[in-house]
């Protein structure tokens, strides 16, 4: 491997050819065992990233919160379109005639401003 991995054993990331990355595989893995990120290179352009468990579990933890966090937002605005007051306007709405709802589309926009 021809300097391949970084020189500095401080760096957070480097790159690797993908001929490299299987030459000289024990090498590249022991060093994201320390914690480097490895991105595997063909042709010059990121095709592959190899990654510390760690920094792995954390986005994987951050997607499921953000995920759990949208579908709190989704349950509690399908909850409020549930109510009684909301079923009664989509009746309405569904019910209006063209003229009905370009008056309902006017007073929106001037009321917005």
């Amino acid at each position: 491997m021809k300097n391949a991995i970084s020189p500095s054993a401080h760096a957070a990331q480097v790159s690797v050819t993908a001929t490299e990355a299987k030459n000289e595989f024990g090498r590249v893995l022991e060093r994201v065992i320390q914690g480097t990120t490895t991105f595997i290179t063909r042709h010059g352009a990121a095709k592959a990233v190899l990654m510390p468990i760690e920094e792995y579990d954390a986005l994987s933890d951050a997607a499921q919160t953000q995920l759990h966090n949208l579908t709190n937002e989704f349950d509690a605005l399908l909850l409020r379109m549930q109510t009684s007051r909301a079923r009664v306007a989509m009746k309405s709405a569904f019910n209006a005639s063209p003229k009905q709802m370009g008056r309902a589309a006017l007073a929106a926009v001037r009321s917005r401003g």
